[in-house]
């Protein structure tokens, strides 16, 4: 079953890993759109379509042939994404909430969390305990290049590569902060701007051809692309179980008390989640590549 970590957060009766939960949700756009999928393993192997199945015209008494569809099996493996929250005894003690005090810290470190799944989300190698990102799993045939050393991209260059993405629409575009700029200087050259609405966040989202804009600081704006090394990527993504980009995870995030340390005077905690990305099919995932300033 596919959940948004909003849906799945409400399956779990503890509040304060609700709390938690909310925190990563609210801190990272990325986890307001991406679906997960709960695992019982710690890996998923999956049939990814290779070449669709064929079919063909025949005349009466013809010999019918097979055109199978053709699939390449892949795994996307679990990684560990956590941290530990320290909360000095001392302080606990003498301030005026402690709860509070404890809620702050581990706050942070749920915001810190948030920041390392964007950042894996798209730029995860595979390596480095990190799942593989979109970056990475994109393939060459979904990708628009911007020429050799970059150049700034036009509103054909964005409805290109919305057309990369099949069947249907992309249900997300990601970009940095620049590129949404130059995207809306293009929209007002036109005395046209990019729509908008409010999400369930409270949080002001702005569309390109009824398709939301997210951006991320974890887009690099610093890419070197032949001579040029100040470019950039846009994203076009579908989420869903066999349709797209989808998270995975075996359980909800998890806070373990660890309780008090032996070499310091603290109470533990800590705060681990695992969790992983797979794309489902290629055509689900195009990347503009070589984005520069307009």
């Amino acid at each position: 079953m596919a959940l948004l970590l909003t849906d799945a957060q409400k399956l779990t009766t503890n509040q304060f890993v609700q709390g938690i939960v909310e925190t990563i949700i609210t801190e990272s756009q990325v986890l307001q759109y991406l679906p997960f999928m709960e695992l019982n393993g710690n890996s998923l192997i999956y049939n990814q379509e290779a070449t669709l199945s064929g079919s063909a015209w025949y005349a009466p008494a013809d010999t019918w042939t097979e055109q199978a569809v053709t699939v390449t099996q892949k795994t996307a493996a679990l990684k560990i994404l956590g941290g530990d929250v320290d909360v000095d005894n001392f302080l606990n003690q003498t301030f005026r909430n402690p709860n509070e005090l404890r809620a702050e810290a581990v706050g942070k470190k749920a915001k810190a969390i948030a920041y390392a799944f964007n950042d894996a989300f798209f730029n995860g190698s595979g390596s480095s305990n990190q799942p593989t990102g979109i970056k990475n799993l994109v393939t060459g045939g979904q990708t628009r290049s911007l020429g050799a050393n970059g150049a700034a991209p036009t509103l054909d260059d964005f409805d290109a590569l919305i057309d990369m993405v099949k069947p249907g629409k992309p249900q997300a575009l990601f970009m940095s902060k620049r590129t949404r700029r130059g995207l809306k200087k293009l929209r007002r050259g036109l005395n046209n701007v990019l729509e908008q609405d409010i999400n369930e966040f409270g949080q002001r989202v702005e569309f390109y051809d009824g398709i939301p804009i997210i951006v991320d600081d974890n887009i690099s704006d610093a890419e070197t692309v032949g001579t040029s090394t100040d470019c950039s990527r846009v994203f076009a993504v579908q989420f869903g179980y066999g349709q797209g980009i989808m998270g995975l995870m075996n359980g909800m995030i998890q806070a373990d008390e660890i309780g008090t340390l032996e070499t310091k005077d603290a109470f533990r905690t800590r705060i681990k989640w695992y969790c992983g990305l797979v794309n489902f099919r290629d055509l689900a995932l195009a990347a503009m590549t070589g984005a520069r300033p307009n």
